[in-house]
């Protein structure tokens, strides 16, 4: 199942239009890179046409919206899966934050399984479950 990427320019993540944060979401690539990149076309290759094109990609391309407050209490009660960069130029994080990343997760839930346990093991959870009996 493949999903549908569309490229946009992103002024939340870009320095002058979010051209080059655009080209780094759509191609999975970090952002210094694509950066790098576009600055040594500029030097080296034709300043005027890599310029050019640029300023294009600024008129042409649409923004990409800013996520509403929405998403983001939904994104902070659940968190998004980890995308862990297998080789160096791709996005994401790499493979040991990662893993502590993950550590930290397991060490929160087992903490929550804890106290789970606690309660239910617990005189006033009997005491409880049998006044809810009656």
């Amino acid at each position: 199942m493949s999903t549908k990427r569309e490229l946009l320019r992103d002024p939340v993540r870009g320095k002058i239009a979010g051209v080059c944060a655009g080209l780094s979401d759509y191609f999975n690539m970090e952002l210094w890179l694509v950066r790098i990149i576009v600055v040594t076309a500029v030097l080296l290759a034709g300043g005027p046409l890599f310029v050019v094109a640029y300023i294009a990609a600024w008129f042409i391309l649409d923004k990409k919206q800013p996520t509403n407050a929405q998403a983001q209490t939904q994104s902070s009660q659940h968190e998004d899966p980890l995308e862990v960069k297998f080789k160096v130029w791709q996005k994401g994080e790499p493979p040991r934050r990662a893993l502590q990343d993950l550590k930290d997760r397991l060490g929160r839930v087992d903490t929550r399984l804890q106290e789970m346990e606690r309660y239910v093991t617990s005189t006033e959870f009997t005491v409880s479950r049998e006044i809810n009996k009656l």
